[in-house]
């Protein structure tokens, strides 16, 4: 009986890859990855260290140093008040973030179920769910966080509720959409004709297929809410003085942009580099987490399946 080569490629034992090492690896390969990855860490950072890096108080007014050039003393220069304008920019991240951060918590609390149920069960229930949604959505989104910010008043957990709510529809018509397609797929039906229970299939096998798409909708969610705190927030409707906020300081430069554009372009600039790297975040992750990119990077080529075996 002939004996089978050990060198072999048929003898060869196959190598296994969990999900999250070839996610991993996935994601580390990918440039826009660390570019948004090394924006994120900056404004975190910036935002966390703020008190140990920047020797100056945001909020207090010095009308001897008011609108000074950037310079060594002042890296951005200083306001109209003669406030720093980059510890104003640092304690400003610490809003933007805290909003977009409790904007995705919340708007996932809501819409993600919702998504699932209606996805999975459809029916009567699904048409009831997104009629809902529906009526949210038509309303534009600013204008429905004005409307809310305006009924309860302006301060941080409001506009954060206010954009939170504005998100759910959003959230949960990806979700829902996502499940649709998923729920029909050959495993799922085996799953089910195997016993499983719906949390079982909701939960193990729909919720981390479509993990994907939310990914991707989470991060523009995230950077949606910091470019709303901005924008309610120059029209005097987000944080209220004296708490920094990029909206409100890009507000405030408006009528000094000849005379000092730079308190104009540090709050601009940290809105597009914040929007910018948190979207790249998303890209990546959502190409990381995709299995059928990790089968096409996996997928020999037909010069490497022609190629004879190491002897």
């Amino acid at each position: 009986m002939a004996t089978q080569d050990a060198s072999s490629p048929a003898a060869t034992p196959a190598t296994y890859e969990s999900g999250t090492r070839m996610a991993l690896r996935q994601l580390l390969r990918n440039r826009a990855a660390a570019i948004g990855l090394f924006g994120v860490l900056l404004i975190v950072l910036l935002a966390i260290f703020a008190p140990w890096i920047i020797p100056y108080d945001p909020t207090a007014i010095a009308l001897s140093s008011k609108l000074q050039p950037p310079s060594f003393a002042h890296w951005l220069g200083t306001d109209h008040f003669g406030r720093d304008v980059l510890a104003r920019m640092a304690y400003g991240a610490r809003v933007s973030l805290t909003v977009g951060l409790s904007t995705v918590a919340f708007a996932a609390l809501f819409g993600v179920p919702i998504g699932l149920l209606a996805g999975y069960v459809g029916g009567q229930l699904d048409n009831v769910l997104m009629r809902l949604m529906d009526a949210f959505l038509t309303f534009p989104p600013l204008l429905l966080g004005v409307a809310i910010v305006g009924l309860l008043g302006a301060d941080l957990t409001t506009v954060t509720l206010a954009l939170g709510i504005v998100q759910i529809p959003v959230l949960a018509r990806v979700v829902r959409s996502s499940t649709l397609v998923v729920r029909e797929e050959t495993y799922i039906t085996a799953t089910r004709a195997l016993g499983a229970g719906a949390w079982r299939l909701v939960s193990q096998h729909i919720l981390r297929n479509i993990l994907s798409p939310l990914v991707v909708q989470i991060t523009i969610v995230f950077s949606a809410a910091i470019v709303a705190e901005a924008s309610l927030s120059f029209l005097g409707l987000g944080v209220q003085p004296p708490t920094p906020s990029w909206g409100r300081d890009l507000s405030e430069a408006r009528r000094f942009m000849v005379d000092a554009p730079w308190l104009f372009m540090a709050p601009t600039g940290f809105i597009i580099v914040s929007v910018m790297a948190i979207n790249f975040m998303g890209d990546s992750l959502r190409d990381a987490l995709d299995p059928r990119s990790w089968v096409r990077r996996a997928a020999p080529t037909k010069e490497t399946a022609d190629a004879p075996a190491d002897r």
